[in-house]
């Protein structure tokens, strides 16, 4: 999972790092609020952990930006040295999934932190089947059928085709899917996942007319939608 991590002390940002990088995950430090509000505006992550006194732009006013502007389901975890019962009601209130004191413990940041990627992602990545309304995912097979009828599809257009009906509704940067698809392999022509998107718009008919939308989200990435009324149609029309 792609975390993003604020904090103004180097060697606390380093040492959060390596214990989630060691757990499995792809860690992005920022020192800054501006520079983390920054990069937010251009990325998608799957987790934000945040301290809560950095001098120019505190984790608090991060917060209620990501869940005003950007995103009320994104999780939060918020990591201070304020300890009293009023600063984690606070923290909480204002839209922290979840709190942790400093001194940082590794097996209770591990567990935290998985506990709250399993609230917000689900769907267990052993599952052999996944079902959203007429299209199903066999993920042993890396097949699927729609409506019951199968569609050919490559292996790269079936990973980029679930990670967006997993994240419905969700705006996907496009070094996220890069991420996500092709590892670490930072070299992927934009033409790519342009030409990738198109074939899954395709072949998938992700069309308003058929209750989804997949579109470009400008200078971000792209997002999918499920459309649930008439009315979501005509506006799309």
């Amino acid at each position: 999972m792609r975390i993003a991590i604020l904090d103004d002390d180097p060697s606390q940002l380093d040492f959060v790092c390596q214990i989630l990088t060691s757990n499995g995950h792809i860690c992005h430090p920022f020192q800054s609020g501006k520079e983390i509000l920054k990069k937010l505006h251009r990325e998608s992550y799957d987790l934000l952990i945040l301290d809560w006194q950095v001098p120019d732009l505190s984790g608090m006013e991060v917060l209620h930006w990501v869940r005003d502007k950007f995103s009320k389901t994104l999780p939060v975890l918020f990591m201070t040295s304020r300890t009293s019962e009023e600063d984690i009601v606070e923290g909480l209130t204002a839209g922290a999934d979840d709190y942790m004191t400093k001194p940082i413990r590794r097996s209770e940041l591990i567990a935290r932190t998985q506990a709250l990627l399993r609230r917000a992602y689900p769907i267990p990545n052993s599952s052999k089947k996944i079902t959203f309304n007429d299209y199903l995912f066999e993920t042993d097979y890396g097949r699927i059928t729609l409506a019951g009828k199968p569609i050919e599809i490559y292996q790269k257009e079936f990973d980029i085709a679930l990670l967006f009906f997993c994240n419905l509704g969700r705006p996907l940067s496009r070094a996220y899917i890069v991420e996500k698809i092709w590892s670490h392999d930072d070299d992927i022509p934009s033409r790519t996942i342009d030409t990738h998107i198109s074939r899954i718009r395709s072949k998938l008919h992700l069309r308003p007319e058929n209750g989804y939308r997949l579109s470009p989200v400008y200078s971000y990435g792209y997002r999918l939608e499920q459309l649930n009324s008439q009315e979501d149609f005509l506006q799309s029309a």
